[in-house]
């Protein structure tokens, strides 16, 4: 077993419901779910739950020291491992609801893409409400938000529900094809353009 495969092991049986798997993402999901990484520009990418960096890799290359790349890790020993494993990374042990503080702190106005490594369908309904509301209020209006969903987690009522829950935030949301050298299988969603909150049905504002 590799140390990243081990760390990921041991920080999920302490933490299931906050890591929401037992081993890093492929290489193969990485690039699937950093596809909306602008080519060009000075972007402000933002990514969540990065874990031990398999995504956080994948961003890196393709900004090619380009923009300002913020991770916010909740795990105290993944966000160590990130943050010496990636010196040019801004890396935050921290929450994601907090993500316009983050960002203001910084001096960044909005995040231009959003890539999510959180165990979504893992969350409560209101947790999942609560996160994607800070994110959706942190993003650019044309920005970009992605994140994946394991197949074993489909018929899951709380997957569902979140997957409802991005038509709500978002305008658009396209599901990817199934990345099936991932362990387990897993499928990208990626949503474009966050709704205002005044754009929202009552009941969800």
């Amino acid at each position: 077993m590799s140390n990243d495969s081990a760390l990921f092991l041991g920080q999920f049986l302490r933490a299931p419901a906050s890591i929401g798997a037992i081993a890093p993402s492929s290489q193969r999901l990485a690039a699937a779910v950093c596809a909306p990484l602008p080519e060009r520009g000075e972007p402000t990418i933002v990514e969540l739950g990065p874990g031990t960096g398999p995504f956080t890799e994948e961003i890196q290359r393709r900004l090619a020291g380009r923009g300002h790349h913020l991770a916010v890790e909740l795990n105290g020993p993944m966000a160590a491992v990130l943050a010496e494993r990636f010196p040019k990374v801004d890396v935050v042990h921290g929450d994601a609801a907090e993500l316009a503080k983050l960002l203001a702190d910084r001096g960044l106005r909005q995040a231009d893409v959003v890539v999510s490594g959180l165990p979504w369908a893992a969350f409560p309904d209101g947790l999942q409400r609560g996160l994607l509301a800070a994110v959706t209020s942190a993003m650019n209006p044309a920005g970009a938000f992605t994140t994946f969903s394991y197949i074993h987690a489909i018929p899951l009522a709380r997957a569902r529900r979140f997957r409802a829950l991005l038509a709500e935030r978002f305008e658009e949301v396209v599901a990817g094809r199934t990345v099936w050298r991932n362990a387990p299988p897993a499928f990208v969603f990626h949503a474009r353009r966050p709704r205002p909150v005044t754009e929202l049905p009552s009941t969800m504002a």
